[in-house]
Parts: C-alpha cells; sequence; structure tokens
C-alpha cells in the first residue's frame, strides 16, 4: 500500500536510489497505489552523474510492497522493502534501466509490463 510521500528504493539501475510518490495514478482523489500500478515520483537520492539527477521528476511502476497482497488462491505475498522501476515512456510500458534488481511480484507482468517480468532475476 503506497500512498503519497512514501519513499520508495529504485530496483533497476538507471543511477536513482530512492524516490518520493508525488501521485497515484488511475483515478479521481486515488489515495493508495499497490503492486503493478501506476505512479508520479520524484527522485530523492541518486549516485553522481546519473541520468537523472536529485529533483528529476519520473514515472514510475511498482513491483514490491510490504504490505501484504492478496491473490485469488487465497495466499498473500510481502516482500521487506517498497521499490519501484522507473519507466522511460507512458505508453511502452518499458524500463528505462537494462537490469532489475530483485524479486518482483507476478501482478506486475498480468497488468502488461512483459519487459519487466523478463529483465527480473525471479517472478515470484
Amino acid at each position: 500500500m503506497i500512498q503519497l510521500r512514501t519513499v520508495l528504493t529504485v530496483a533497476d539501475n538507471t543511477g536513482a536510489r530512492k524516490l518520493r510518490v508525488y501521485m497515484v495514478h488511475g483515478g479521481f482523489k486515488r489515495k493508495f497505489g499497490y503492486i503493478g500500478d501506476f505512479v508520479g515520483a520524484s527522485v530523492v537520492e541518486a549516485i553522481p552523474e546519473s541520468a537523472f539527477p536529485a529533483g528529476t521528476k519520473v514515472k514510475a511502476v511498482i513491483v514490491r510492497t510490504r504490505h501484504p497482497l492478496r491473490r485469488k488462491d487465497g495466499s498473500r505475498i510481502r516482500f521487506d522493502d517498497n521499490a519501484g522501476i522507473i519507466l522511460e515512456s507512458v505508453e511502452s510500458k518499458n524500463p528505462a534501466g537494462s537490469r532489475v534488481f530483485g524479486p518482483i511480484a507476478r501482478e506486475v507482468k498480468e497488468r502488461g509490463y512483459t519487459k519487466i517480468s523478463s529483465l527480473a532475476e525471479e517472478v515470484v
């Protein structure tokens, strides 16, 4: 469960390290975002000479949350951190980086982010 001002760790190799969510897309006055949702975020921390320096506004997709996600079969999945991946464009749904770190949830692939799921180390 991601809301405004939540800090996400970046799970790709774009050079950004932390993002702060400023908007959850997908509805009028939508307050919370879950795995696979599209958010607007600002880069809070980045490595020097990054493609996305601190203060840059980016679009990202949520790939991990600490809040448990209930699946249709009754099982629940929960991760150790809140993480997102920066997108290069909204229409193509492709990641800006060339590598994805850590596991991602199966729901990300079901939402149409197939390139992200193919780059991931593990799909849970």
